[in-house]
């Protein structure tokens, strides 16, 4: 089992360490990984954006054309990789900046207020943990929240400790907003 994950955004929404921390979390869960942070011309441009992929076995070819799973946390990494996502793969979408829905009936899609779930714990810079939350929870053979909330822990910069709890509380929420979601669209 290999899955491709991109992760795309403005620079300073935490794209690079959302990556970085699923890598980390696969790792330790014995997977293969890779991570790699794309430095383009686009960064120019204020976006970023990152490839995993998380394995069972050797990973051949990191470069990624149609990923398993994007989370794009605003419009023009929404406008990019919507139409990329693989059929049956999944889109989870920061539903704080991008106003549009997907049209496309063969992926799943999951709108999270990112923004707005990491403000009500302190700052919006935690908003790349909010989508995350709901990736595990549309995915869950993946990687279990522990293990991402292990790997933030272990993985959190020094400087940055202080605030373990607020992103392991905004990781849940997202995860919570999925289950939500789920019984709200299947109970109406």
């Amino acid at each position: 089992m290999q899955t491709s994950i991109v992760i795309a955004g403005f620079g300073g929404q935490g794209v690079l360490f959302a990556g970085q921390l699923l890598a980390y979390a696969g790792m330790d869960s014995g997977r293969h990984v890779t991570w790699i942070p794309s430095y383009g011309p686009e960064m120019r441009g204020g976006t970023a954006h990152c490839t995993v992929i998380i394995s069972d076995d050797r990973i051949g070819a990191p470069i990624v054309s149609e990923p398993d799973i994007a989370i794009v946390l605003n419009q023009p990494s929404f406008e990019k990789y919507e139409t990329l996502v693989k059929p049956g793969g999944l889109l989870v979408v920061n539903s704080s900046l991008i106003a549009t829905e997907t049209t496309r009936t063969d992926i799943d899609a999951v709108y999270v207020p990112a923004n707005r779930i990491a403000d009500e714990h302190g700052t919006t810079k935690m908003l790349n943990m909010a989508t995350l939350g709901a990736l595990l929870a549309k995915r869950p053979h993946l990687l279990s929240l522990e293990m991402v909330e292990q790997a933030l822990s272990d993985h959190l910069p020094t400087i940055k400790a202080h605030l373990i709890d607020a992103n392991c509380k905004v990781l849940q929420q997202g995860y919570q907003i999925v289950g939500d979601v789920y019984h709200m669209s299947h109970h109406s």
